[in-house]
């Protein structure tokens, strides 16, 4: 063994540990981005359900006042109907 030797493996494993730290720092600021990118889906999920809910509760009031205002229009055809026939016989009374 020449006294070389030692110093090329220290080089060697020297090195190797600078690609690893290199290889470490990349998966760190991966794993950064890739956090980021979650948090922000997460805002915009609870922001939807939010959105969503409020939308639910719109839809539940439009729909409880289609519904009084077809009540109500079946109650007016009822009495025009009632009135239709009233003058009918008044008419066929004269």
């Amino acid at each position: 063994m020449s006294e070389s030797d030692p110093q090329d493996g220290i080089e060697a494993a020297t090195a190797r540990f600078e690609r690893a730290m290199v290889r470490l720092d990349s998966s760190v600021k991966s794993l950064n981005s890739r956090m980021r990118q979650l948090n922000r889906i997460e805002v915009d999920t609870q922001r939807l359900v939010t959105e969503r809910a409020r939308l639910a509760t719109e839809l539940d009031k439009a729909a409880a006042r289609a519904k009084r205002l077809d009540d109500s229009a079946h109650d007016v055809s009822r009495r025009l109907v009632e009135a239709m026939e009233t003058v009918r016989e008044v008419l066929a009374k004269a």
